[in-house]
């Protein structure tokens, strides 16, 4: 749910999606998403299939582009440096704060053992969990509710993805990160925000800046009009 204040977005579609899809590959891999794990996971999963009609055109351009509820799907350089920066080892039971449109969802349970998402918006929870179910991706565990709160009945976790900006860490997440886990989150004011990489080591964290960023903010609660599912 973002843009990287990075290189360039790739060029118009020239008709032939498999060679965009190879393009922004490409395109990636020169930008620093170099884990061939990660990479694979970008190609294999279908970014056109997580964009909203009236931007299909745009699936494979290296931008971040609108969904429901006011959220975007994230520009695809940020989706792998991101995922890239959890250092899964395919074993990692990963936390996932903001569904969105599920794409990066997606990409995580390519690498990760199993992926639990949280999602405050039912709308676009309910349409993620329609495209895991025609993709197959039946390691993906999802839950309707207050994303500030993570999902403690089941922490630890041993990588925790945050997809929307805080102005800080939230405790109540690293609470939930196991011992020797990574946690990876956009932090910062509005207008000056860095994805970051925080480690536990016991009580204590580390925090490393990677990338300058600009996230749609990390809200509590759920719209008035919805129902938390509760923290099952």
């Amino acid at each position: 749910m973002s843009e990287f204040d990075g290189p360039p977005e790739a060029g118009p579609d020239d008709g032939n999606g498999h060679d965009h899809k190879i393009r922004l590959l490409m395109e990636l891999r020169l930008a620093g998403v170099t884990d061939t794990r990660v990479l694979s996971a970008l190609e294999t999963i279908p970014r056109e299939a997580f964009v909203s009609e009236p931007f299909l055109d745009l699936a494979y351009d290296n931008r971040a582009l609108p969904i429901a509820c006011g959220q975007t799907i994230s520009q695809p350089l940020v989706v792998g440096l991101m995922t890239q920066a959890l250092e899964l080892t395919g074993r990692d039971k990963v936390l996932e704060i903001g569904t969105g449109s599920g794409y990066q969802a997606a990409i995580l349970s390519r690498v990760a053992r199993r992926v639990y998402t949280v999602e405050r918006h039912r709308p676009l929870l309910d349409q993620a969990e329609a495209r895991f179910r025609r993709l197959g991706l039946t390691n993906i565990v999802t839950r309707h509710g207050d994303g500030m709160k993570g999902w403690p009945a089941q922490a630890p976790f041993s990588r925790i993805l945050v997809t929307a900006g805080a102005r800080e860490i939230p405790e109540t997440l690293s609470d939930q990160l196991d011992d020797g886990g990574i946690m990876v989150l956009p932090v910062g004011d509005p207008d000056q925000q860095w994805v970051t990489r925080v480690r536990r080591n016991g009580h204590r964290l580390s925090t490393e800046r990677l990338i300058a960023v600009r996230f749609v903010p990390l809200l509590g609660g759920v719209p008035r009009d919805e129902t938390d599912d509760g923290l099952r």
